[in-house]
């Protein structure tokens, strides 16, 4: 019985608030001992899809064998869930790299609106929440697990605009967060100077009492966005209150100076933002984060792989290019290095006031927007999961038919104590949470 029920239960029994702590000890009505252990999730996208043929284990179970995309992450074998078969069936307006992208940590259709993409009917925004915002808020409602931030979305080589295909995390139905990208400015974030947060604190003062002059002569519509801003400004005053208040038990990362936000740059900025995520975790400051690489369509050119091609124009390339699909192999084995390098840096950090690595602590959920990008097909999306965060049975290659990705979206929240009944498309949920052991 949860604690919510108990209350009840007692509640309707008409017993006074003397009898509760009495009740509440008997073994029908006791209540599960809260976790005591942090847990974190981190989610990591690439794009354009995969090869499927040199990144799915031929084998099921715990005796599986990594290909060639997966190889760099072989050393976590005992900590990693391979899950294949996972697919995105959200349909609707907007084509699929929109879908993949803006459906991914959603699972809900696309709102109608003007974006044009491929040869499909236009869309707008997502129109709901993503999971990683679900759970910051999960977690920000709650004393024990709420933090300075709650959530923290990075991005590494994202370009400077703003639509379906560059955004996954939402804080709500036609709410996309755009990802941070340049290191500097989330350093800047993360630790600013007390004279600045001081000069945002006045400011912030000033504005919440103009917004109380304004709401009395607005429209009901208006008051109701105003209301929005206002509750945005509390936010903010919040996380200044709690910055001034945190301590850092990890000093900041000493980051390279003068690294501009461009192609070639890439291996040097995914570095210093996997630095700034793993520190700001240690820190406390975010139970959640999202590390975006490019975005869905992404045209980066990894030159320093010696690929000369833009990635998603070899993505378009057919089976049958051997060359194309060789130098995708190659980028998406780049991109399981970087997923390495995140989990080789949490597993070296010791877990602030716990026991093992932060990487027993933290899961790292691996994915794409796609299946395979010259098909642009939303099933067998791939999902690899790294890490004891979540606290499910790892080690393990899994695979299944066509199975919604809502329902593994569900047995995220669940694995952190957050039962929802649905999540997205509530006919995309049917079947409840994927049982990951």
């Amino acid at each position: 019985m949860n604690i919510r029920t108990r209350r009840e239960f007692i509640r309707d029994l008409g017993v006074s608030a003397a009898a509760a702590p009495f009740l509440f000890g008997l073994p029908g009505l006791a209540a599960a001992k809260p976790p005591t252990d942090k847990q974190r999730l981190i989610f990591m996208f690439s794009p354009n899809g995969t090869i499927p043929w040199e990144f799915w284990p031929d084998e099921q179970g715990e005796d599986f064998k990594f290909k060639r995309i997966l190889a760099p992450l072989e050393p976590f074998k005992k900590k990693m869930l391979v899950l294949n078969g996972v697919s995105n069936r959200v349909r609707g307006d907007g084509d699929s790299h929109m879908r993949g992208m803006s459906c991914l940590l959603t699972g809900k259709e696309l709102l109608p609106g003007n974006i044009q993409g491929g040869s499909h009917t236009p869309a707008g925004w997502a129109g709901g929440i993503s999971i990683d915002q679900e759970l910051k808020n999960f977690f920000q409602k709650q004393e024990a697990t709420s933090t300075r931030f709650g959530s923290l979305e990075f991005g590494v080589g994202r370009i400077d605009r703003a639509d379906p295909w560059t955004r996954m995390s939402y804080a709500g139905a036609n709410k996309p967060i755009a990802p941070v990208n340049d290191p500097y400015h989330m350093f800047e974030k993360l630790y600013g100077s007390v004279e600045d947060r001081e000069n945002l604190t006045a400011i912030m003062d000033g504005l919440r009492s103009d917004l109380k002059k304004a709401a009395n002569k607005l429209s009901p519509e208006d008051r109701r966005l105003l209301e929005e801003h206002a509750q945005f400004v509390s936010e903010m005053e919040r996380d200044l209150k709690k910055a001034s208040e945190q301590k850092l038990g990890v000093a900041p990362p000493t980051l390279k100076r003068g690294v501009s936000n461009e192609n070639d740059n890439l291996p040097t900025l995914s570095k210093m933002q996997i630095d700034l995520l793993v520190n700001s975790f240690a820190n406390d400051m975010a139970r959640v984060a999202t590390l975006q690489f490019t975005k869905s369509v992404g045209q980066a050119k990894m030159s320093w792989l010696g690929v000369k091609d833009t990635h998603h124009t070899l993505s378009h390339h057919k089976d049958d290019q051997k060359d194309s699909q060789e130098s995708l192999v190659k980028i998406n084995i780049w991109f399981a290095e970087q997923v390495k390098y995140l989990a080789e840096r949490l597993e070296q950090t010791p877990e602030p006031g716990g026991s093992g690595s932060m990487l027993d602590h933290t899961t790292i959920v691996w994915t794409n927007e796609l299946g395979k990008g010259n098909s642009h097909t939303l099933d067998n999306i791939p999902f690899v999961l790294l890490g004891n965060g979540c606290k499910f049975k790892m080690g393990r290659s899994m695979k299944y038919n066509k199975l919604a990705h809502n329902r593994l979206l569900m047995a995220l929240a669940h694995s952190v104590g957050h039962r929802v009944e649905t999540f997205g498309n509530p006919q995309l949920s049917a079947g409840g949470a994927l049982d990951l052991g």
